[in-house]
C-alpha cells in the first residue's frame, strides 16, 4: 500500500486520496462500532434507541456510560463493549495516522540519501 524507500515521494493529490482513503476505512470502523453498541444496548440494557446511541458513543468517546444498566445482561455488555471501544479507537487513530507519519519518514529517508 505505502511506497518504499527507493521510490519517489508521493503527489500531494495522490497524498490526499490515500489520507482520506484512511480516513473513510476509520470511518467504516467508528460506525459499525456505533452500530453494535446501539444494537447491544437497545437489546441487553433495555435502552430506547437515542438512550443507546447516547451511550455507545460516550463509551466510544472514552467518557464513559451514561445510563446505569440494571439488567446483567446489559452490565456484561456494557464491561465487554467498553473494552472493544479502547481497541477500536486506538485502531482507527492508528488507520488514521499512518499514512501521515509514513510520508514523514519517507521524506526523511529520501533527504537523507541526498546527503
Amino acid at each position: 500500500m505505502f511506497e518504499t524507500k527507493s521510490q519517489r515521494l508521493l503527489s500531494r493529490r495522490r497524498f490526499a486520496r490515500r489520507l482520506l482513503r484512511s480516513i473513510g476505512m476509520a470511518s467504516i470502523l467508528v460506525g459499525i462500532s456505533m452500530g453494535i453498541g446501539m444494537a447491544g444496548y437497545h437489546r441487553y440494557g433495555e435502552l430506547s434507541w437515542l438512550d443507546s446511541f447516547l451511550n455507545a458513543s460516550m463509551i466510544m468517546s472514552g467518557m464513559g456510560p451514561v445510563d446505569a444498566m440494571k439488567t446483567s445482561a446489559g452490565k456484561l455488555f456494557s464491561g465487554c463493549y467498553a473494552l472493544y471501544c479502547g481497541l477500536a479507537l486506538v485502531t482507527a487513530s492508528a488507520i488514521v495516522v499512518s499514512p501521515i507519519l509514513h510520508r514523514f519518514f519517507h521524506r526523511f529517508h529520501i533527504e537523507e540519501d541526498r546527503s
